[in-house]
């Protein structure tokens, strides 16, 4: 069966910290426009909120291994899953929100895990919060190369995956300017990767609207049927 992964990642200063379970295990899966309940049932397994932690431990900081981390999480995930014989390992998506969407481009940008991949409301350029962001409290002049190193933008000629970016036109989330999709929309597209933009009309970091929300939905699920459901 297709997969579909969702995940946030998070950092942590020591794997103890990482190790801690957070989440209750009886918690109803509830419905609303973000919920997977929708993608089971249209014929998808769903890993929801896999835990994604980025380590530093001593001098590191998470981030000065965050790219390799990340790729390992994600590969992590789609083996135990796939230990359970549920999925088809050619038909997995990722997806996020955010700094979600964040992680998305990464691991299309550097690893071949995914058939495609979703990408809403995130930043691409790392240099356009050069103050911090996130956890991250260096600033770009102090840690340059972790800012290059963690920027889609900057590795644009390397997704070779199809992604579908989604942005609300008036996000006013001071790291996820709309911008920051427009950009990398452009650099893709220049590139010649499979790329599609979709700017959500009067909505911000989240979305709103029927209209929106109806909008998401179903180009998610072309996107999906398109890419990963019915890939040959």
């Amino acid at each position: 069966m297709p997969m579909i992964l969702w995940a946030y990642p998070r950092e942590f200063k020591d794997r103890q910290s990482a190790s801690q379970n957070t989440k209750n295990s009886n918690e109803f899966t509830y419905p609303y426009y973000g919920s997977m309940v929708y993608w089971v049932t249209k014929g998808y397994v769903v890993l929801d909120d896999a835990s994604f932690p980025i380590i530093g431990e001593d001098e590191n900081e998470p981030n000065d291994n965050f790219r390799n981390q990340l790729v390992a999480n994600a590969e992590a995930a789609i083996d135990a899953v796939d230990k359970m014989g549920y999925i088809d390992r050619n038909r997995v998506a990722v997806g996020g929100h955010s700094y979600g969407a964040f992680m998305v481009a990464n691991l299309l940008s550097h690893s071949n895990l995914f058939a495609a991949g979703i990408a809403r409301s995130g930043a691409y350029n790392r240099t356009l919060t050069p103050f911090g962001f996130q956890s991250e409290e260096r600033s770009y002049w102090e840690a340059p190369d972790v800012y290059y190193t963690m920027s889609p933008f900057m590795h644009a000629d390397k997704m070779k995956t199809p992604l579908l970016l989604i942005h609300g036109e008036d996000d006013n989330n001071s790291g996820t300017y709309p911008m920051q999709s427009e950009r990398y929309f452009n650099a893709l597209k220049g590139l010649g990767a499979t790329v599609r933009l979709v700017m959500l009309p009067k909505e911000s970091h989240g979305y709103r609207s029927k209209e929106s929300i109806y909008h998401v939905l179903w180009e998610q699920d072309q996107w999906l049927d398109k890419y990963v459901k019915n890939k040959k």
